[in-house]
């Protein structure tokens, strides 16, 4: 039976998912609100983190996030140390162009989006998606993933990484399930649902005026 793709990720209400983990997580394009979930840390998304990591599961990376992970987690101790151990024995498959090392023990090497698509169809747990944003436009355009979780907190971080860059195709999604934490968190689980249907006849007819024509003139001169 092929596995399934979940992706789980910390979203602001503006769309950003870069470093929600700690203080110079991710710096990069000059973020400086690194650790911004634990700022805000929800114990009502605490179900959803159980059920993504709760049972049997291998990860799916992009390199940055593998390499944050990598540099973290098997050092982890205290009450993180039950993570470190699960995500240590987990394998860890990385979707990378690069041939650099991937130190950490059960680390795999995909070099492309067909790979990923080779693997989905083995035998073996759930593959789970932490960060890489880099990586969901291709796979959701492949039509790989199967679920999307999506925490959202009440907060705008103006600036950083989005999860829908470059790359993200038209899609549909359907609400599979949700709840609304007491501190206004919205965790939502989706699932693809294929493309937008044709626009509908009973819709409104745009009228195409004077001033309309002229509008879209300057729009395709580039002066609107």
């Amino acid at each position: 039976m092929a596995r399934r793709i979940v992706g789980g990720m910390f979203l602001s209400l503006d769309g950003v998912m870069q470093a929600p983990g700690g203080p110079g997580e991710d710096p990069m394009g000059g973020f400086e609100e690194a650790g911004w979930v634990f700022k805000l840390w929800d114990e009502g998304i605490e179900p959803a983190l159980g059920k993504l990591f709760g049972g049997e599961y291998d990860l799916l990376l992009g390199r940055r996030t593998y390499d944050i992970f990598a540099a973290y987690w098997p050092y982890a101790e205290g009450d993180n140390k039950p993570m470190s151990e699960a995500f240590t024995s987990a394998a860890k498959y990385v979707l990378t162009r690069g041939d650099q090392e991937l130190p950490w023990e059960n680390s795999h090497r995909l070099s492309s989006i067909e790979a990923v698509a080779d693997l989905k169809q083995t035998d073996g747990p759930d593959l789970v998606i932490q960060g890489s944003s880099t990586i969901y436009p291709g796979l959701l355009a492949a039509g790989l993933i199967d679920e999307l979780v999506l925490m959202t907190f009440p907060v705008t971080l103006g600036r950083g990484k989005r999860m829908f860059g470059e790359g993200t195709p038209v899609e549909r999604l359907d609400m599979i399930d949700h709840w609304i934490t007491d501190k206004g968190t919205v965790v939502a689980t989706y699932r693809p649902a294929g493309s937008l249907p044709p626009y509908p006849d009973e819709a409104p007819i745009p009228i195409i005026s004077d001033r309309e024509i002229e509008r879209r003139r300057r729009v395709a001169e580039g002066t609107w």
